[in-house]
């Protein structure tokens, strides 16, 4: 995992915590890698000269961050990024009616939770960049499968699309579960709090939406 020493111990810290290291945890994707980029409407967030108040205000909360911390928001932002990817897709072009609504309704509350997680890595004084660009991540919707839920239709794409955001909810309220019980600062673990929330009223919805035992066993 090429990252900056603090980011790549703050991702394996919160990995091992979760028993996913290792090669399932973190490699490099065989498949097309995902994109570096954040969205579009994020801004870009440069690094303050040394000895600057906006400087010193990073530092300091960065300090006061858990390595717990910093690998939860770091993981869970991409997440969500990717997740957004496909519920777009889902929600314009799903076979069935009720699948589209319940991708429409997901993404929205996805891109509200992007909306706190943004400005929590800033005041954490992290970069809006994915450190997990190329890595095989549970949970994380990859390139390939955007490709293959491009290629699909009918009930395969609505099969794809519920078995892929079932991986997604699950593993992102495992780790948000992990930061809840583990991590450093009030306001991410209220965050996570809500995120496990959020997950678990959705996963108990998308079981019971059309096509969902066949697509999920």
């Amino acid at each position: 995992m090429n990252l900056p020493p603090l980011h790549r111990a703050a991702a394996l810290a919160l990995l091992a915590a979760l028993g996913l290291g290792g090669v399932a945890g973190c490699s490099p994707a065989d498949s097309a890698p995902r994109t570096a980029e954040v969205r579009k409407s994020a801004p870009d967030v440069s690094p303050a000269p040394s000895g600057t108040a906006s400087a010193t205000s990073a530092s300091t909360s960065t300090s006061t961050s858990t390595s717990t911390d910093i690998g939860w928001i770091q993981l869970m932002t991409p997440m969500n990024q990717q997740a957004v990817k496909l519920l777009t897709l889902a929600a314009e072009r799903a076979a069935e009616p009720r699948v589209r609504a319940f991708a429409d309704r997901l993404r929205t509350g996805h891109e509200a939770e992007l909306n706190r997680l943004r400005p929590l890595l800033t005041r954490m004084g992290l970069p809006l960049t994915d450190v997990h660009a190329g890595h095989d991540m549970p949970g994380m919707v990859t390139e390939q499968d955007l490709e293959a839920a491009h290629a699909a239709e009918g009930p395969a794409l609505d099969r794809l699309v519920l078995a892929r955001i079932r991986d997604h909810l699950r593993q992102s309220a495992q780790v948000s579960r992990s930061e809840i019980t583990a991590g450093g600062r009030a306001d991410a673990r209220e965050l996570a709090r809500a995120l496990v929330a959020a997950r678990e009223g959705f996963l108990a919805e998308l079981e019971r939406l059309p096509g969902a035992v066949r697509a999920l066993g």
